[in-house]
């Protein structure tokens, strides 16, 4: 995949301000569906179906504890999509 093509689906994903309060919850902790439907105030389907995104994108990782999965957030992929934003930002001379 090229930079263009990089960036934009790293902007796709984040396009939706609901990804975004997840990540945002799971870059200080793991945590299960129903606690970020809790915390986000949606159904827990709703957070399953943004999750599905996030983990297709590489962006969260599942973590199977006992009878519940927890959701932790891939800081590989996430310096990658540091690295690949800040690219288009930077001028060039």
């Amino acid at each position: 995949m090229g930079d263009f093509q990089k960036q934009a689906r790293i902007f796709k994903v984040l396009s939706v301000d609901t990804r975004v309060r997840m990540i945002e919850l799971l870059k200080r902790r793991s945590l299960c569906v129903n606690a970020l439907a809790h915390a986000l105030d949606i159904t827990p389907a709703a957070v399953s179906q943004h999750l599905r995104v996030l983990r297709d994108a590489d962006i969260v990782i599942p973590d199977k504890q006992g009878y519940f999965v927890h959701y932790r957030i891939n800081e590989k992929t996430l310096a990658e999509w540091n690295e690949a934003t800040k690219s288009l930002w930077e001028m060039e001379d």
